[in-house]
């Protein structure tokens, strides 16, 4: 959420600034920096053993919004980036709103470190995590890391800088996120990103991992597929559909790697396969009144060199379409020099969406071997 020009020089009435981080835990003022008599003492919340949780901020004293987060971690493996759960509470709420893999929320995708920028999350060297997510509570917000590897990390370091104080309208809506995984995706089944949400809110956007099937598919497209989001009593049909995957996150004929405001992709391994990807609908607001739920279709295309490929391995394959059928790919088989077919591949995702509630009814979280499991 980018200040007006106004708000850079507006002094708000009763608006604080305040920073939880170790040297100042609770985040009160005039207490800040007293470890080592104020020399640096508490720099780092320092090791978080494998399987223990650490609160990291319990502040009550609100209302308030979260402005910007800065952290980083020593470790930054795919297997730590997926193994570390943040959890984020709002006012006396008993479950997270937030419930996510740390380097997921961040925007880093499989676990993967890149530098990039966008409107919402940055890492200007691709060693750390900043998030400038506004996230608004009433009266007050839990965060809380755990690690659920079975590898000790070494280093923790963490900061939140919140306002207190700000007068909050009766309609402000409280920060959610929803990470999903499918390893294996379902044959023409769409990947749900955004399991059905009941309730009033607004869409905010995604970043998806995708780690694409060499040894079925060999390097053929994979990004056919169209997100579709299902709005306030949608069912077979959504309201909004787009027209494919390189296409919802604003480029076209296939994707490398960019990094601008709204959308990107930060990772573009095109001999592994692998891509990381984001949409954010900042200027093009998504809002439901009733509930939400989105998903992105599984739909390659083969081109003239995979089709000789494809056919070669023996493999079967099905063509996309509402009565899909076996393809004959082989030079006599009748099928054009490009084509669309279904496929299954690796995804996964975080969504991001504010709620009128600050619970929501979404599944928990996967359990740690099965979003890290593949990574080595």
């Amino acid at each position: 959420m980018m200040p007006s020009q106004y708000s850079l020089f507006v002094l708000p009435e009763n608006v604080e600034a305040r920073w939880v981080n170790p040297e100042n835990i609770a985040g009160e003022r005039g207490a800040g920096g007293k470890a080592n008599a104020g020399r640096k003492g508490a720099p780092s919340y320092g090791a978080i053993k494998a399987g223990q949780t650490i609160n990291l901020a319990d502040y009550r004293g609100g209302p308030g919004i979260i402005r910007h987060i800065w952290t980083t971690i020593d470790d930054r493996s795919a297997r730590m980036l997926r193994g570390l759960r943040m959890d984020f509470t709002w006012d006396d709420s008993g479950r997270p709103a937030v419930s996510a893999p740390w380097g997921d929320f961040f925007g880093f995708g499989l676990g993967v470190m890149a530098p990039f920028e966008c409107a919402l999350f940055n890492s200007p060297e691709g060693r750390n995590f900043n998030s400038f997510l506004p996230m608004p509570f009433r009266s007050g917000f839990r965060i809380d890391v755990t690690n659920e590897t079975d590898t000790d990390l070494g280093m923790f370091w963490f900061q939140a800088d919140f306002t207190v104080g700000d007068d909050l309208p009766p309609n402000a809506l409280y920060l959610h996120a929803s990470y999903r995984r499918e390893r294996p995706t379902t044959m023409r089944q769409d990947y749900e990103f955004l399991p059905r949400v009941k309730g009033r809110g607004r869409y905010l956007g995604v970043n998806f991992g995708v780690m694409a099937d060499t040894e079925l598919y060999f390097k053929s497209w994979w990004g056919e597929g169209e997100v579709k989001i299902y709005l306030d009593g949608d069912r077979q049909f959504p309201t909004l559909c787009g027209t494919g995957t390189e296409d919802y996150i604003l480029t076209s004929w296939g994707q490398g790697r960019y990094a601008n405001a709204y959308s990107g992709c930060h990772l573009a391994d095109h001999d592994g396969m692998r891509y990381c990807f984001y949409r954010y609908h900042l200027p093009d607001p998504v809002y439901f009144r009733r509930d939400i739920r989105a998903t992105i279709q599984q739909i390659g295309c083969w081109e003239p060199e995979t089709r000789k490929q494809m056919h070669a391995s023996g493999n079967a394959y099905t063509s996309a379409g509402e009565h899909p059928k076996p393809l004959d790919l082989s030079p006599t088989g009748g099928a054009a020099d490009f084509g669309y077919f279904e496929r299954s591949d690796d995804w996964s995702s975080c969504a991001y969406f504010y709620l009128d509630t600050p619970m929501n009814d979404l599944p928990p979280l996967d359990p740690v071997a099965k979003r890290i499991e593949g990574f080595g």
